[in-house]
């Protein structure tokens, strides 16, 4: 089977991670609870930023928050890796810039998850990311954000949701640990 993975708050926790970068680099104190309530991707509201603040704020840390010690989240990598083993095609598709392509897919092999380069796409727009996820006949799909995984979802695939703050309004297949997820995959394929 192929199964297709987001990277982002899908299989690494990239968001809490930056959120406590940002209080470091702000010298904010914010409770995780602000953070657990947002409804959007983006956190910089909850240090009072503008969007153009945030963003700009975003840019200046993105290198930092990408490459360095950003955690999976339990049982990701334990999960694609045993998926791979079994003879499954795993797949990422990420909209992460172009130019972080190459490093991103270093870093993810470095954290011990099984990626092949011509299974690797990087740096595309959302519905860029649609079209490559329907092109590749996807037999499974695992994402956080709404906009791709709502059109996915219309078209037909077998879409999951990794559950997020932003995204509890969306009435899809979710999971929120990647162990639960292992059971209901193997149930699934079975």
């Amino acid at each position: 089977m192929k199964f297709g993975f987001d990277v982002d708050d899908t299989l690494i926790n990239l968001r809490e991670y930056a959120f406590h970068y940002y209080q470091e680099q702000l010298g904010q104190e914010v409770a995780i609870d602000v953070f657990h309530k947002l409804d959007r991707v983006e956190i910089h509201e909850a240090f009072g930023m503008t969007d153009e603040e945030g963003k700009a704020m975003w840019n200046k840390s993105v290198d930092y928050i990408y490459y360095t010690d950003c955690p999976a989240y339990p049982g990701a990598v334990e999960l694609l890796q045993q998926l791979n083993a079994e003879g499954h095609e795993i797949y990422y598709i990420t909209a992460r810039s172009a130019k972080h392509g190459e490093d991103t897919k270093a870093w993810l092999k470095k954290q011990g998850f099984p990626v092949l380069d011509e299974r690797f796409y990087c740096g595309m727009k959302d519905e860029e990311k649609v079209k490559i996820i329907e092109e590749l006949e996807l037999d499974y799909y695992f994402d956080d954000k709404p906009e791709v995984l709502e059109t996915l979802a219309r078209d037909g695939l077998n879409v999951f949701v990794r559950d997020q703050s932003y995204n509890r309004h969306m009435n899809l297949p979710r999971f929120s640990d990647w162990k639960e997820l292992h059971q209901l995959i193997k149930k699934e394929i079975e």
